[in-house]
């Protein structure tokens, strides 16, 4: 198992070492390149071949999430018609280790005669990609973690590094905030509570209402039939209050000779937590933390119409 666990650890470190690397090969083509896609109009088309291409494809999606529209294009199929979707404002990033990757270099002519600032990335700063593009980035690794030294794994990795320092330095060009990562990831978690609304996930109908005089028995009634674990107070079609597992288990510990005789006003919370139906759901998650309950009711008018509870977000 030893040594096992030392192939992971030298794997590791081999990999760390590349990507700690990358700070010395560093350019101002960086610089540049992050600039020509900040003035672009059109979108960020990203190519490569074997795991350069796998790695491109992981990239693009990167981008097109975090502000900068992007698409793979695989260069075989570029060659044979696809390069029918590249318009003159797109720019182009290249991506191949060697930078001597034939099906690369076959399409290299098109983006020049179109017009399209091409992005390299590649390991060699005197290959035919580098020579040919209006930028470099040097993603050069000393070695491949491989055993063998032949397949890609330290260069993968400072690829994939590399492209995500690209892309995490046009968010910041960009002021890119959560509410517009949100816009990209409107199925996600984060998504949903940025973007979806009180009204859309509250529940609204079947609310356990009781009046303020009502005795132990319709309380714990009412409790039990909404499944919400409180009961709310309403009298004459207004908020009065609200009743929590809480607040019952203490008026039974506080009252346990008469606690059936008290009234839902005895016990009751007169000042429930309550936000309007139109509060986004992280502003309402923000409250629920803030003051340490998982359960807020939504008003209208100074009446119930809703609640929203921590499960729900």
């Amino acid at each position: 198992m030893s040594r096992i666990l030392d192939s992971a650890k030298e794997t590791i470190a081999i990999e760390a070492k590349s990507v700690k690397d990358l700070e010395s090969l560093l350019t101002d083509d960086f610089e540049k390149a992050v600039k020509a896609i900040m003035d672009s109009k059109g979108k960020l088309i990203v190519t490569g071949m074997g795991k350069s291409g796998i790695i491109g494809r992981k990239l693009a999606a990167t981008f097109s999430s975090t502000g900068t529209p992007s698409f793979f294009l695989h260069p075989g199929e570029a060659y044979h018609g696809d390069l029918g979707l590249i318009q003159q404002n797109d720019i182009v990033l290249a991506i191949s280790n060697s930078g001597e990757t034939d099906e690369l270099l076959k399409i290299l002519p098109y983006f020049l005669r179109n017009g399209n600032k091409i992005i390299g990335m590649s390991g060699n700063p005197a290959s035919t990609l580098a020579k040919n593009t209006h930028f470099h980035l040097n993603v050069h690794v000393e070695e491949e973690a491989c055993p063998l030294d032949l397949a890609p794994t330290s260069s993968t990795t400072a690829t994939l590094v590399m492209g995500d320092a690209l892309a995490v330095a046009l968010m910041r060009e960009r002021d890119f905030q959560p509410e517009h990562f949100a816009l990209f990831h409107p199925g996600g978690s984060l998504g949903r509570r940025l973007l979806m609304r009180v009204k859309d996930v509250m529940r609204s109908t079947e609310l356990p209402v009781i009046a303020s005089d009502s005795k132990m028995e319709e309380v714990i009634q009412a409790m039990s039939a909404g499944r919400l674990g409180i009961a709310i107070i309403e009298d004459q079609a207004k908020l009065s209050g609200v009743i929590t597992d809480g607040d019952l288990r203490r008026g039974m510990k506080n009252n346990k000779a008469n606690f059936m005789d008290l009234q839902a006003k005895d016990i009751m919370t007169n000042s429930p937590k309550f936000i309007d139906k139109e509060m986004k759901l992280k502003e309402a998650e923000l409250m629920m933390m803030e003051h340490k309950i998982n359960t807020l009711l939504v008003a209208e008018d100074q009446k119930c119409i809703g609640v929203l509870q921590l499960y729900d977000l």
